[in-house]
């Protein structure tokens, strides 16, 4: 069940990272109805599945869509 629902929020942030182009991990967090922990394993989940990139902007760190 944990994973279902990982797999769910996994979805919401591929959707909000589409709409809004990239965001900081605080950024993800904030705009998402779901616990925390859920939405740090979804973020993982994503980069496991090589849909997302991590990089630095200045001082600020960014998740972006691959591709």
């Amino acid at each position: 069940m944990l994973k279902t629902e990982i797999g769910f929020i996994a979805g919401d942030i591929y959707k909000l990272l589409k709409e809004k182009g990239p965001l900081s991990l605080k950024e993800i967090l904030s705009s998402l109805k779901a616990e925390q922990t859920i939405a740090v394993m979804a973020v993982g989940w994503l980069a496991r599945e090589d849909k997302i990139e991590f990089y630095q902007e200045g001082k600020k760190r960014l998740i972006r869509l691959k591709g």
